[in-house]
């Protein structure tokens, strides 16, 4: 079986929520679907262009913003570096004025109503989340581009593999975690180690570490704006953010404070009792998607859907296990994005294709493995550590109230932490040679588990809570 290569920044990737294969990867399928235009025929040849959206992206695609982001990307407004706050702004004009700047450089019509259609009871067949862009140019010709969003925010367009990149010679080819054992047993080098030297592939060493910095600060980020942020989330659910008020009692005895590296201090300074830290934990993952769900930044991880995992668990290991420094934040994320990768490799990261356990699951178990390896574990503890993860989240369902990306999903991802660390607790207190339970064995039940799951607990809203839980939708 050839290796597919994946870097830690295919992993991680910083965009704008609520999901990542709802929001992230449509928004770069139209980025890309422009471009394709600009080089073949000119943008000012193109007369309209019409956004068909197909089974899981119809269905759940207006609580997950598929519209706004499709809408977004044909503008050439890049996910990593837009202004967040200019977002509605730049949707009022466009419905109001019912024309768009294509490309960021070329009017046409546009009227969100009709150029976005949602075709609830249509899929195509090689994904759930699948779209067509058809484009009409000023001499009447017209052709389409079908691309589908399958995970994490990777794209590929029909007809394309889904590992079709510029192959890459890795010094160690991994596409399973037996693969990831030999090369660990053979070189002595911890998982952390062997990504480092895969990395060096794409680029240097220290473009690698400083790429993987920027993705920990957006992290870093996204907490604190989500810790100290008020008021109701958007899309007609009436919920309401709890990590301010988490935040604001947990700090209450401490004094006032002005930034992170302060507020970081009152943390440690909070004590390391179980409650304190289960607290900690809680309020970390609930920030971040808690900003996932408000069109905030994120960072896929390996989804926007379970952004708040690693984040919640990387600070925990910063602020309670003596974590805070560059170099085991680097090595924490670097391990961290090869089980992910694994997970990719041999089963899906995609909620679409295999309900919550390939999101809020695949996040528990990098989260897991990282923090194994960061508390001294070896590597098969490290990998014995994802696995305990892994094997707990089985067979959990994407039931997403309202197609929005906030109950039970918010709460997963506190769960997912807590469930990450006494993952690792486990592992670190066992014995993996005499494991009877793989991770591989583990991905393979996962995806046999997919392969089984009914659609309708696969990011459709049409089963689980989706459909049992009345709600009134304002905005949906």
């Amino acid at each position: 079986m050839p290796h597919e290569a994946i870097s830690v920044f295919d992993m991680f990737k910083i965009g704008v929520g609520p999901s990542s294969s709802h929001t992230l990867g449509p928004w770069r399928a139209a980025m890309r679907c422009v471009n394709t235009i600009k080089v073949e025929f000119g943008l000012v040849e193109v007369a309209s262009v019409t956004v068909l959206l197909y089974g899981s992206l119809a269905k759940t695609g207006k609580g997950h913003g598929t519209d706004v982001a499709s809408i977004l990307g044909l503008c050439n407004e890049d996910p990593v570096t837009i202004d967040v706050n200019s977002i509605t702004p730049k949707l009022n004009y466009i419905n109001a004025s019912k024309q768009l700047l294509l490309g960021g450089e070329v009017m046409i019509p546009f009227d969100p109503s009709t150029n976005v259609q949602f075709l609830f009871n249509e899929a195509l067949p090689f994904h759930p989340n699948g779209m067509t862009f058809l484009i009409t140019l000023t001499n009447g010709h017209q052709f389409s581009q079908t691309y589908y969003s399958i995970g994490g925010g990777f794209v590929v367009m029909e007809g394309e593999a889904a590992s079709s990149k510029q192959s890459v010679d890795l010094p160690f080819p991994i596409n399973t975690s037996e693969d990831l054992l030999h090369w660990c047993m053979k070189t002595g080098m911890s998982i952390n180690e062997v990504v480092m030297e895969n990395e060096h592939a794409w680029r240097s060493e220290a473009d690698t570490k400083k790429g993987v910095l920027q993705i920990w600060q957006a992290m870093k980020d996204c907490i604190y704006r989500g810790c100290h942020t008020q008021g109701e989330l958007p899309g007609g659910l009436q919920v309401q953010r709890r990590a301010y008020a988490l935040n604001k009692k947990l700090t209450a005895d401490f004094g006032d404070y002005s930034d992170y590296i302060d507020w970081l201090m009152i943390i440690k300074k909070s004590g390391q009792g179980f409650k304190n830290v289960l607290d900690w934990v809680s309020c970390f993952a609930l920030a971040v998607n808690e900003e996932n769900a408000s069109f905030g930044r994120v960072v896929t991880a390996p989804t926007n859907g379970a952004a708040g995992v690693i984040p919640a668990v990387l600070l925990y290991f910063i602020a309670f296990c003596d974590g805070n420094s560059d170099d085991k934040i680097i090595k924490f994320l670097l391990t961290a994005s090869e089980v992910g990768s694994i997970f990719k490799k041999g089963a899906t990261i995609s909620a679409a294709m295999g309900g919550c356990q390939a999101e809020i699951g695949v996040s528990s178990a990098m989260a897991a493995a990282a923090l194994t390896e960061s508390l001294g574990g070896t590597q098969r503890q490290a990998l014995m550590a994802a696995e305990i993860a892994m094997e707990h989240h089985l067979g959990l369902t994407c039931d997403p109230i309202g197609g929005l990306v906030q109950v039970p999903c918010i709460e997963r991802n506190t769960m997912g932490a807590i469930k990450a660390i006494t993952a690792s607790q486990l592992a670190l207190q066992s014995m993996p040679d005499y494991a009877r339970v793989s991770l591989d064995k583990v991905i393979k039940t996962m995806w046999e588990t997919a392969l089984d799951m009914n659609s309708k607990y696969k990011e459709t809203s049409d089963g689980g809570l989706a459909i049992n839980i009345s709600v009134g939708l304002s905005e949906c």
